[in-house]
C-alpha cells in the first residue's frame, strides 16, 4: 500500500492535471496542432463528461451510499444500476473526458499526455485501493459486478 492510494480526491487530481496540461501547452515550446471543429469537439467531451460523472453521482445518491473516494470503506451498498451498468467508475470517466476535451481546446501535443497520466494515476492509487475495500465489503457480490462490468468503458 502507497502513501498515495486514497489520499487526493479525484477531481483535485483532475485540476491539476488540467494545470499542468495548461502550463506545458502555454508555457513550453511543444508542439501544436490545427484540429478542425475542435471548439465542437471540446464542448462535447466536456458535456459528455460532466454527464456521466453527475450520472455517477446521482446512482449514489439514489442508492444513499458515500460519494466520497477517500473512503470506499464506509461505503453501504454496491451499487449496479444506472450508469454503473456500463461502467465502474463513471466519475473517472467523466474527469477523463473533461480532460481530453481540455486538451483538444489546448491543442498541443504534450497537453495531450495529461488525460492519460489521469488515467494512470486514478488506477493504481485510487481504483485499485477501492476495488480492494469493495472486495473486502461486499465479497462475491462485488466479484460478480466486477467481472460483468469493465472499470472504464
Amino acid at each position: 500500500m502507497s502513501k498515495l492510494e486514497l489520499k487526493v480526491p479525484p477531481p483535485a487530481v483532475a485540476l491539476l492535471v488540467a494545470i499542468a496540461m495548461w502550463l506545458a501547452a502555454y508555457g513550453s515550446d511543444a508542439p501544436a496542432f490545427a484540429l478542425p471543429g475542435r471548439r465542437t469537439i471540446t464542448i462535447a467531451l466536456a458535456v459528455l463528461g460532466i454527464a456521466i460523472s453527475v450520472a455517477g453521482v446521482v446512482s449514489f445518491r439514489r442508492a444513499r451510499t458515500t460519494v466520497n473516494p477517500t473512503r470506499p470503506d464506509t461505503a453501504s451498498s454496491l451499487v449496479a444500476t444506472g450508469i454503473y451498468r456500463f461502467t465502474r467508475n463513471p466519475m473517472y470517466l467523466g474527469l477523463f473526458l473533461v480532460l481530453a476535451g481540455w486538451a483538444i481546446h489546448l491543442s498541443n501535443a504534450v497537453a495531450c499526455a495529461g488525460p492519460l497520466l489521469f488515467a494512470l494515476y486514478i488506477n493504481r492509487f485510487q481504483i485499485v485501493p477501492e476495488e480492494r475495500a469493495l472486495a473486502a465489503k461486499f465479497g462475491t457480490a462485488f466479484d460478480d459486478y466486477r467481472s460483468r462490468t469493465r472499470r472504464w468503458i
